[in-house]
């Protein structure tokens, strides 16, 4: 059964599911951040998923990027498989400015995450479920 890392329960908020994966949002305010978990268990690495399941995530994470190209114009999309704290296989998608606070290094470690607002991480979410609607197989998860 697929069940979130405590850590990314806690440090994002749910948006929604596409076929493969669940789509989150980071609530670091300071960089638009999107996270897709593959809702499988176990899961480690990409290459721990079956080839259709493998083409299925690169599928997905490309339509989240464009997504995000299309809405923010950013200067670089960042996508990013790391599990050193999180051992659960995810992928972040992070939005890229030169104007942002850690351009042209990585975010990790960089300065401590901004949390939204309440409000604004309603707003946000909201805001990334209308995008998302976009996206072919996406069901949205409501708050």
């Amino acid at each position: 059964m697929f069940e979130l890392h405590p850590r990314l329960q806690a440090d994002t908020q749910s948006l929604g599911d596409l076929p493969l994966c669940r789509v989150l949002l980071a609530k670091d305010s300071q960089y638009p951040w999107l996270i897709l978990v593959p809702r499988a268990p176990g899961l480690r690495e990409i290459h721990h998923l079956a080839p259709a399941q493998q083409q299925q995530l690169m599928q997905e994470s490309c339509a989240v990027a464009s997504l995000m190209e299309q809405a923010l114009s950013p200067d670089k999309i960042n996508v990013a498989a790391l599990g050193n704290m999180v051992p659960q296989l995810h992928l972040h998608h992070v939005a890229r400015f030169t104007a942002d606070r850690a351009w042209p290094g990585p975010i990790w470690g960089a300065h401590p995450a901004v949390t939204y607002e309440v409000q604004d991480l309603r707003i946000a979410a909201d805001n990334w479920r209308a995008r998302l609607a976009t996206l072919s197989g996406f069901s949205p998860l409501l708050d």
